[in-house]
């Protein structure tokens, strides 16, 4: 294995887990779903580890629900722009 595929970004398991839980249900194609993952992503910071166990063993609850909150917010305003855009690509023809 190389070592970009032994390292990954917490923060890309909170947004794709939030987004089915949360915005499954809003009617976006896996193209917008990606869309929304990558434009949430690029408001959060990058959070590396190399075992999901460590995140578990070195986040306090308080920094996990601040995580949390930030990709709600992140997640949430992606989801607003992706629909918005689709709104006017469908006005625009």
């Amino acid at each position: 294995m190389s070592i970009k595929e032994d390292i990954s970004n917490y923060y890309e398991d909170l947004v794709v887990d939030y987004m089915v839980e949360q915005h499954s249900d809003r009617g976006l194609t896996r193209e917008e779903m990606e869309d929304v993952a990558c434009l949430a992503l690029n408001q959060l910071p990058a959070r590396y580890y190399r075992y999901s166990v460590d995140m578990a063993f070195f986040l306090s609850s308080r920094e996990m629900d601040k995580m949390r909150s930030q990709v709600e917010e992140a997640v949430g305003s992606a989801v607003e722009y992706v629909l918005s855009h689709r709104d006017q690509e469908d006005r625009d023809g």
